[in-house]
């Protein structure tokens, strides 16, 4: 879908499905403050429900599925699809975060890695496993969260969840950066799926990059960016 293919005209309060791909280093919720405000410039409406189906983090891109109004009783069927994320796993050093947030904490040798036992080793992710969400995210830990005991550095236990890998290929081997592609399941933390394929190699890894391609059915391809949005509710 082209750009000026998308609509300009919406209905807000009725309910809209919106497609955006999410900045680099912006929340989830800086995206809905800011098209709530676009909206409420435009349409003079005081009161109008915004939200976002599934959040990604600040240091990931991609698509993130906007609802508006009466379709933000939809944001649950959102979260509840399957998810398509591509990346870069950076091996042979490991984060507190699991990703860029936070500074290198270990460094391990990568001189036993081979092409034939990268690809292996990301088969056997594939199926059903139980996985230990990040410290530093939005998991609800005694009323807060995780990532606030996190940046105090009190260290907390998470329990597993039972996520599903339906597909885990590596795109590009260029060590020590491993390009990726998984689809997965709903409440699926790629950054902990870094930490767990490092751990299996025993050189440690940590996830460079990040881009949400696909929620269902709905494509980054279709998505628009905030200025553009932002653009038709000025004029």
């Amino acid at each position: 879908m082209k750009l000026s293919d998308k609509k300009e005209k919406y209905n807000f309060l009725d309910g809209e499905i919106l497609l955006f791909n999410k900045p680099y280093e912006w929340t989830s919720f800086d995206v809905v403050r800011k098209i709530r405000y676009a909206i409420k410039r435009k349409t003079g409406i005081k009161k109008i429900k915004v939200g976002h189906a599934g959040t990604l983090d600040p240091l990931a891109t991609g698509l993130l599925i906007i609802c508006t109004g009466k379709f933000t009783k939809r944001i649950q069927e959102f979260q509840d699809l399957i998810k398509e994320y591509t990346g870069v796993f950076y091996l042979g050093a490991t984060t507190p975060s699991f990703d860029k947030e936070t500074e290198i904490d270990n460094v391990y040798d990568t001189i036993q890695l081979n092409n034939e036992l990268l690809i292996k080793t990301a088969n056997n992710f594939i199926g059903t496993y139980d996985q230990v969400p990040p410290l530093f995210s939005a998991v609800n830990i005694e009323g807060q969260r995780a990532y606030n005991f996190a940046r105090k550095n009190i260290d907390m236990k998470l329990q597993p969840r039972k996520v599903s890998i339906t597909e885990f290929e590596l795109t590009k081997i260029q060590l020590p950066e491993v390009h990726f592609r998984v689809i997965c399941s709903k409440g699926t933390y790629i950054r902990s799926l870094a930490r767990d394929f490092g751990e299996i190699l025993n050189t440690g890894a940590y996830l460079e990059s990040l881009c949400r391609t696909k929620i269902g059915s709905y494509l980054l391809l279709d998505a628009m960016s905030l200025d553009d949005f932002v653009k038709t509710q000025d004029s």
